[in-house]
């Protein structure tokens, strides 16, 4: 008899075990890794200069692996990302036909899990500094695995840029801060808000048109100069970019080149 009882528990335990197992799969299912992407619109200014950028998609895969793809101009892509950690998704804007490669324009962007929703990944320009940031966390700790950045705060990280604890003109514009150097002293240190300030930029007069020019970020506001005038241009380090209707100017410190605006039709 009490061998038929033992016998009887096994069984209920076995079902049981058995059920869970199947929840799990279906809940599996129910959350699948794959998710589509929902661009932003890219800035009218951008586009009636340039036309509709295409995109390059930069994302972790399930198996930690870095992924790019690339996107034309209204097109679509799904990605399967890790669904058991936060990570990010950059979109880098770039125009072939105008030899501006991925890199020049700033990035939207997403923070999975928060910016998704019903299958879909939302990407924007406001997240786009964030989706940066956790990729130079994770390069800066690569070699000491001290701070992950799937860890870190992210909704208080972003509150910081709606309230009056950081300059307006970093409120306003995120990309003046250099996140590389944010996230190598988080690394080595703690995150400090008072390192969130604008980088150092250095002042060069240009001989060009009046403008109005256009930066490479989606928040900084264009350039106008007066007939006569200086055309004062903030650069930083590496090659800066800005566009206007009579074409591109490319700056690497003192170095610039102007370049015509080529047609595509």
């Amino acid at each position: 008899m009490n061998m038929k009882v033992k016998h009887q528990k096994l069984i209920t335990i076995t079902i049981i075990f058995l059920q869970f197992a199947c929840l799990f799969i279906s809940c599996q299912d129910i959350n699948p890794s794959g998710y589509i992407l929902e661009l932003p619109k890219a800035p009218d200014t951008w586009v009636s200069l340039l036309g509709d950028p295409c995109w390059r998609i930069e994302w972790i895969s399930p198996d930690n692996k870095k992924q790019i793809a690339n996107i034309s101009p209204h097109g679509s892509l799904e990605i399967e990302i890790p669904a058991t950690w936060v990570n990010p998704v950059t979109a880098w804007p770039y125009w072939p036909g105008q030899n501006l490669i991925p890199g020049f324009f700033k990035p939207a962007g997403a923070i999975f899990p928060f910016d998704a929703k019903d299958g879909y990944l939302y990407l924007s320009w406001e997240a786009g500094p964030d989706a940066i940031f956790y990729w130079e966390l994770l390069n800066a700790n690569e070699d000491k695995n001290s701070r992950v950045p799937a860890n870190f705060d992210w909704p208080r990280f972003r509150e910081l840029f709606k309230t009056d604890k950081l300059k307006e003109e970093v409120r306003e514009d995120p990309w003046l801060v250099n996140w590389r150097s944010v996230a190598e002293k988080t690394v080595s240190g703690n995150f400090d808000t008072r390192r969130l300030v604008p980088e150092t930029v250095v002042k060069i007069n240009i001989p060009i048109t009046s403008g109005p020019w256009y930066g490479t970020s989606p928040f900084t506001k264009p350039l106008y100069f007066k007939e006569g005038e200086p055309s004062i241009f903030m650069i930083r380090p590496g090659i800066n970019v800005w566009i206007s209707g009579d074409g591109i100017l490319r700056v690497d410190g003192k170095t610039w080149v102007f370049t015509e605006m080529r047609n595509e039709d």
